[in-house]
């Protein structure tokens, strides 16, 4: 008989881990493509120091904001909740080796969002140089147009706390 364990997946501050490991992934260029808004030079210890204090700074300010993702304890991105003009904005950014685990954290920090957090919707803004609607559509989430950011257009979805079920849209 094989055994198949689930992997772990915590979620903590983005402050708790090695500020290294934090630079390696903002610098990661197979995720720098679909972040049109990273600016396009390389983060150094300094400046990914300071991208963690501002992530970090949205727990303060909005009562949520985004983690750091760990799976069997290792870190394997950041993602979570960011505050943006219509709402609260989901992102997922995880190191290449970890792609695979996207879907089981993804829905896990969706229910978090919605139990603990009390969010009552949730936005997805997407780069063009990605085609989401399928794989959006299996959390529940719906076209909402377009939104700008930094001068850069995205497709957005919303989900709303009325329509999300953790196990209903795979």
């Amino acid at each position: 008989m094989l055994d198949v364990t689930e992997p772990e997946i915590a979620f903590v501050r983005l402050t708790e881990v090695e500020i290294g490991a934090v630079t390696a992934l903002l610098n990661e260029p197979r995720n720098a493509r679909h972040l049109p808004l990273a600016g396009g030079e390389a983060f150094t210890a300094e400046t990914a120091a300071d991208w963690v204090a501002a992530k970090d700074g949205q727990w303060d300010e909005h009562g949520y904001g985004p983690w750091a993702v760990l799976i069997d304890g290792e870190f394997a991105g950041w993602g979570g909740f960011q505050q943006e003009a219509d709402g609260a904005d989901f992102a997922l950014v995880l190191r290449p080796q970890f792609w695979g685990h996207g879907d089981g954290i993804a829905r896990r920090a969706l229910d978090l969002g919605f139990r603990e957090l009390g969010l009552e919707e949730v936005l997805i803004a997407l780069p063009y140089s990605r085609h989401p609607d399928r794989v959006v559509a299996r959390y529940g989430f719906v076209p909402d147009g377009d939104v700008t950011y930094g001068g850069v257009s995205f497709r957005q979805y919303r989900l709303t706390r009325s329509t999300w079920s953790p196990g209903s849209h795979s």
